[in-house]
C-alpha cells in the first residue's frame, strides 16, 4: 500500500509547482522533499518526476496517484466532518481567508456571533484577494475563503472547490463633489454618457492583472473611453479616501460603506454591470463541516445585520443612490 503522507507531498509538488514551495509550505528541507519523493516513486515501481531545466513536473503516472489521492483526502474531509458533527461543541481551529472588504466588513461582527455560539473554536484570519486565496485553498492553506466574482469576469471553478452564495453586493460610480454634474445617470443609455463625461478625469482603479481591473476597464471600453488610471491599489479604502478628497473617480462596492452613509456621490451603472457575487469557498468534502456551516451561517447574519438597512441619501449620496445590498441567503446546510 502506498504511503499517504508521500502521496500527499506528491500532491502538494503538483500545486505549489516546486519543490522549494511545497519545503517552504510544509516547514521540510527540499532535500527532504526530494528523499520522500524519491522513496514513493521506489513504492510505485515508475517514475513520477521529470526534469523540465532546472524544475521537475509530473509524469503521467503521477498525476494518476494525484487524482486518486485527492479522492482519499475527500473522503477524509468528510470523515472529519462526521467526527466533528458528532460532538457537542466545536473545537480545533479553521483557517479562513477574506479580502479587503469583506474582511473589515463582515469578519469582525461574524467573529462576535462565532464567539459567543462557539467560544472553544479557534478562527484563523488571513486577508488575501480570491486570486492567491483561492489556490491556496485547493493547497490546503486554509479552510474556507471568502471571495468576490465581478459581473462578467466568472472566476475559474476548481473541480475540488465547492461555492456557496453569500450575497449580491452592488457596485457603483463614486465621484468627487466637484464631479457630480457630469454623471446624472438614468437609463443604459444616459448611463454609458455619463461614464464617458469622466473620460477625462484620474481614475483609481486595482492594479493591472486583478478581475476587478479587468472588470473595471471593461466597462469604460464598452462605453466608449479609455480610463486615465493614475492611481493603482487593492486597497479600497484608499480608493474612496481619494474620491473624498477630489483626487479620482472610482467603481466602489456598497460593502465598503457596511451599511452606512455614502460619504460621496454615487451613481448606478448600467444594468448587468451593477453587482459583484459575493461567495464562499470550501475544498469538496469539507461543506458539512459543523464549523465551517457555523461561520457560513455567521457570515450571513452579519451581512443581514449590517446592510439590511437602506443607507441614508444626504446631500453627498445625490439623488440616484440606490440602496445597499439586500441580506444574504443563509448557508445550505
Amino acid at each position: 500500500m502506498f504511503d499517504l503522507h508521500r502521496l500527499r507531498l506528491l500532491r502538494e509538488l503538483k500545486h505549489r509547482g516546486t519543490l522549494a514551495a511545497v519545503a517552504a509550505a510544509l516547514s521540510y528541507s527540499p532535500s527532504a522533499i526530494s528523499q520522500q519523493l524519491a522513496q514513493l516513486e521506489t513504492e510505485v515501481g515508475v517514475p513520477l518526476l521529470e526534469p523540465v531545466g532546472r524544475r521537475v513536473r509530473l509524469t503521467e503516472q503521477a498525476e494518476i496517484l494525484v487524482a486518486h489521492t485527492e479522492a482519499v483526502l475527500e473522503r477524509l474531509e468528510r470523515a472529519e466532518a462526521d467526527i466533528a458533527t458528532s460532538l457537542t461543541d466545536l473545537t480545533g481551529t479553521l483557517r479562513v481567508a477574506a479580502f479587503q472588504t469583506a474582511a473589515l466588513a463582515l469578519v469582525p461582527p461574524a467573529l462576535t456571533l462565532l464567539r459567543a455560539a462557539h467560544p472553544r473554536l479557534r478562527l484563523h484570519i488571513t486577508q488575501r484577494e480570491p486570486e492567491r486565496a483561492l489556490p491556496a485553498l485547493l493547497a490546503r492553506d486554509f479552510d474556507v475563503v471568502v471571495a468576490e466574482e465581478y459581473p462578467g469576469n466568472p472566476n475559474p471553478r476548481p473541480d475540488g472547490v465547492e461555492q456557496e452564495d453569500l450575497c449580491a453586493d452592488p457596485l457603483r460610480l463614486a465621484l468627487p463633489r466637484h464631479a457630480a454634474h457630469l454623471a446624472a445617470l438614468g437609463t443604459d443609455r444616459t448611463t454609458r454618457a455619463g461614464l464617458r463625461a469622466l473620460a477625462d478625469h484620474p481614475w483609481v482603479m486595482e492594479p493591472a492583472g486583478t478581475a476587478a481591473r479587468h472588470w473595471a476597464m471593461t466597462l469604460c471600453r464598452t462605453a466608449g473611453f479609455e480610463p486615465d488610471v493614475r492611481y493603482e491599489s487593492t486597497d479600497l479604502l484608499l480608493h474612496l479616501r481619494l474620491v473624498e478628497q477630489g483626487h479620482a473617480v472610482a467603481l466602489l462596492p456598497d460593502l465598503v460603506w457596511s451599511g452606512r452613509e455614502p460619504t460621496v456621490t454615487v451613481r448606478e451603472l448600467p444594468r448587468g454591470q451593477q453587482a459583484r457575487r459575493l461567495f464562499t469557498a470550501v475544498r469538496r468534502g469539507s461543506s458539512h463541516h459543523p464549523a465551517v456551516r457555523a461561520w457560513r451561517r455567521a457570515l450571513g447574519e452579519a451581512m443581514a445585520a449590517g446592510l439590511a438597512t437602506e443607507p441614508a441619501t444626504g446631500p453627498a449620496a445625490g439623488p440616484n443612490t440606490g440602496p445597499t445590498a439586500g441580506p444574504a441567503a443563509g448557508p445550505g446546510d
